[in-house]
């Protein structure tokens, strides 16, 4: 929000009509809301963070410990080796923040990959799932199972067998 009025306020001539009209539109906030934010010193938590994010970086980066392939397990055992007293929870959020990662071993799976030429079915509800009251909008979806059984899940509820003791797959 404020970042929005930040970039906007020498465009709109100014906070106040920014705020007016956010205000019109259900962003209930006030001119002197956006100074005092303004106005008002880093907390705590907001320091300790830019100071951290400094330091997983170049434990991250560096050569002879993260190698850029250490994740957050890692650099918070490499952090408290150099002496940072830091929670794992803390350096797994900000690592998730930033955008730094581990490598992952082995390979990533993907499993379905679709035909792009493929004809695609209706869609009937124009992706809003969101029902008008209750009963009104049903979505299913099937998945086939060549196990013991065919399995139907309708998502939001439990698993519920459809029809048992087919084992061989039959075409028509």
């Amino acid at each position: 929000m404020i970042a929005f009025i930040d970039a906007h306020r020498s465009r709109f001539g100014g906070v106040a009509p920014i705020c007016r009209v956010l205000s019109q539109h259900g962003v209930r906030v006030a001119p002197r809301t956006y100074y005092a934010v303004k106005s008002r010193t880093p907390s705590k938590r907001c320091a300790r963070d830019a100071e951290l994010v400094e330091l997983i970086r170049s434990v991250h980066a560096d050569r002879a410990k993260g190698r850029g392939v250490a994740g957050y397990r890692k650099v918070w055992h490499l952090l408290r080796r150099d002496g940072v007293a830091v929670a794992r929870c803390t350096v797994a959020r900000l690592m998730r923040q930033e955008g730094i990662h581990g490598a992952v071993r082995g390979r990533r799976f993907r499993t379905t990959i679709a035909d792009p030429s493929a004809s695609r079915p209706a869609d009937l509800v124009q992706r809003s799932f969101r029902a008008a009251a209750p009963n009104r909008l049903w979505c299913v979806d099937f998945e086939r199972h060549e196990a013991l059984l065919d399995l139907a899940v309708v998502k939001g509820h439990r698993w519920r067998s459809v029809a048992a003791g087919r084992r061989e797959l039959r075409t028509a």
